[in-house]
């Protein structure tokens, strides 16, 4: 046996001791180097989970819909195929290839329904144009067909989302319950969605179409004025409508019908600002032609210098296929109206003169300022106000001889203001974009974009300007303004198309009587943002 001093052993007993307290002090040493790691990864920021789930939830949601959110259904002759699609804006999108698609602004909600036109129904169709008397009923069968897809597409949306969202939330979490979770609040959201959806439901939606494609094929599928105003007042009816008018395009031949106006209303073609651009001309052959117009009525600015050299550019006019009225804008000088005058199909208005052209009624007058260029000091708006007071006087006088005039046209809005109150309808350019405003004294100002696209000025720009131009939509009878379709083209360079419908804000089968002593009725729209307010009326003399 080894004997150990007395000393040694102590020493060993002191540090069985200490080995304890040794060891919990390097515990918590180690402990605090890795708690901010340890924190980041197990205990993550109450946010950051919720903002995490929720991606995880809208991720997984827009993959079920996108795998097995879609419904086919026939709708009248047709296949279609209906989805519902994320969005910021909502709506609804009708595309009919190959022509283009149909927006509606249907609703507001994160939630957009996609209608995909697939095909034409061999069988159905040809018996269509076997017994045309079918079409009689087709309305209704349409708005049936529409109302059960719509049923079966919310229920699949159902499962899509919350399939997609807790599959998603189970590879993610590895949680059944985190995945569970997942999935309630998917549904909960696409709930949410069909509230917002049914509280902002548009059931007039229809009315006002805004097609982008094809533009020959524009009127066919917007439809015809008159009959979507006076005929239908409910959502399901007007799509009924609408589908119906898609349809036609697909008839056995495979040929565009021919599209036939209705002889109750009038149709105008407003341009503006063609600003020399050659292709304005073919542009409004075109539209004259597609929508069978009555009367173009042109507000200025046709020419860029108003030099002499510049007037051949003015030869193709006569030959658009509709009587051209047409008043002086800032660009345009007396030897451009002076040439006009001579030429065939064409009424040139100035200083409140007025004529009757396809049963319309218009006058007008030319800009009193010519400003071809920044060398020329412009008079400014009293200079405008000055000619719109003399124009009005010149409405009023019609008017007390029994003529009364249905349309006013000047250049610049600021005259075009002075007009409040004397006639239903005034139109203006200049300005290079669309103003629809209803005046206080119950007159519609309405300022159209440039047809020339700006012409080569637009070059100096980083974007090109866009084509504008309005097709006008008057009942012959009243020769109140019904609706109104703008088309918008793409610049120099650019092929789109866009067709938008509107409808006044009030009832526009009703004959309001304009005076110049009373409001219109409803809220009196602002003037124009950018145009100076109308002046204190003048007294005027026939």
């Amino acid at each position: 046996m080894v004997t150990r001093p007395h000393g040694h052993t102590a020493a060993m007993a002191a540090r069985a001791a200490l080995r304890p307290a040794y060891a919990r002090l390097l515990r918590h040493y180690r402990s605090r180097r890795s708690a901010p790691t340890s924190a980041l990864v197990h205990a993550p920021h109450p946010y950051a989970r919720a903002f995490g789930l929720v991606a995880v939830v809208l991720f997984g949601a827009w993959l079920g819909l996108l795998v097995v959110g879609s419904v086919r259904t026939p709708v009248g002759p047709m296949d279609t195929s209906m989805t519902l699609r994320p969005s910021l804006s909502g709506g609804t999108k009708i595309n009919v290839s190959p022509l283009g698609a149909l927006e509606l602004d249907s609703h507001t909600a994160p939630v957009r329904l996609d209608v995909d036109v697939d095909q034409l129904d061999p069988i159905r169709s040809q018996a269509l144009v076997e017994r045309p008397e079918r079409i009689n009923g087709l309305q209704e069968r349409i708005t049936q067909d529409v109302a059960d897809g719509t049923r079966e597409l919310a229920l699949r949306s159902c499962v899509a989302v919350v399939s997609g969202a807790t599959a998603l939330g189970l590879a993610v979490y590895r949680r059944p319950r985190r995945a569970l979770a997942a999935g309630g609040l998917a549904l909960a959201l696409l709930g949410a969605a069909g509230v917002s959806a049914y509280a902002t439901w548009n059931p007039k939606s229809v009315l006002e179409p805004k097609f982008s494609g094809l533009l020959s094929s524009a009127p066919s599928v917007v439809g015809n004025a008159r009959s979507i105003v006076s005929e239908f007042d409910v959502y399901q009816k007007e799509l009924a409508q609408l589908v119906t008018n898609v349809t036609k395009l697909y008839d056995a031949a495979s040929t565009l019908p021919t599209y036939q106006p209705d002889p109750g209303s009038m149709r105008v073609l407003h341009v503006s600002d063609i600003h020399l651009n050659p292709a304005a001309w073919e542009i409004i052959r075109s539209l004259v032609a597609q929508y069978r117009i009555d009367v173009i009525i042109d507000s200025g600015d046709t020419m860029d210098h108003g030099t002499s050299t510049e007037n051949g550019f003015l030869d193709p006019i006569s030959g658009l296929g509709a009587p051209y009225v047409w008043v002086r804008g800032n660009h345009d000088s007396q030897a451009t109206q002076r040439y006009l005058e001579g030429l065939d199909n064409v009424h040139v208005l100035d200083e409140g003169r007025a004529v009757t052209v396809a049963g319309l009624r218009v006058a007008g007058t030319g800009d009193p300022q010519f400003t071809p260029d920044r060398s020329v000091l412009p008079a400014g708006d009293d200079a405008e106000r000055a000619a719109g007071a003399r124009l009005a006087a010149a409405l009023g006088a019609q008017a007390r001889a029994g003529t009364p005039v249905d349309i006013a046209v000047a250049h610049n809005p600021v005259a075009a203001l002075e007009t409040d109150g004397e006639v239903p309808l005034v139109l203006a350019g200049h300005v290079h974009r669309r103003v629809n405003k209803l005046l206080p004294d119950g007159t519609r100002l309405k300022i159209e974009g440039s047809t020339g696209g700006g012409g080569l000025r637009a070059l100096e720009k980083d974007e090109p300007e866009k084509v504008h131009a309005s097709v006008l939509y008057l009942d012959r009878e009243t020769r109140r303004l019904q609706a109104w379709d703008e088309i918008t083209l793409g610049g120099l360079g650019l092929t789109t198309a866009e067709v938008s419908r509107h409808v006044p804000e009030e009832d526009p089968r009703a004959t309001p009587t304009v005076t110049p002593s009373g409001p219109a009725s409803g809220v009196p729209s602002p003037v124009p943002s950018g145009i100076p307010a109308r002046s204190p009326a003048p007294t005027r003399s026939p």
